[in-house]
């Protein structure tokens, strides 16, 4: 895998949420939630691309702001999901 999940799920919400604003600094610990990038709705379309994008089926109790609120922590999940490295 070239890009690697970090990368995918950054321009999945740059593309998405920003607007293809590249300028935008998007920390990987920052909050998409409090620093508000993402909504409930943004969260539905997120869960949507991982599925579709990393074939993991998430469950409710996996949509919860410690697996989806940073990309760190969506890399993370994503990573122990589907034992795929996370790079950094």
């Amino acid at each position: 895998m070239t890009e690697t999940i970090k990368d995918s799920i950054k321009a999945f919400i740059v593309e998405n949420f920003l607007f293809g604003d590249t300028s935008y600094e998007l920390a990987d610990t920052a909050s998409l939630i409090e620093n508000d990038i993402i909504d409930s709705t943004g969260v539905l379309e997120l869960v949507a691309f991982i599925e579709d994008r990393f074939g993991i089926a998430m469950a409710d109790a996996d949509i919860v702001p410690a697996n989806l609120d940073s990309l760190a922590r969506i890399s993370a999940f994503i990573a122990a999901k589907s034992a795929v490295p996370v790079s950094a």
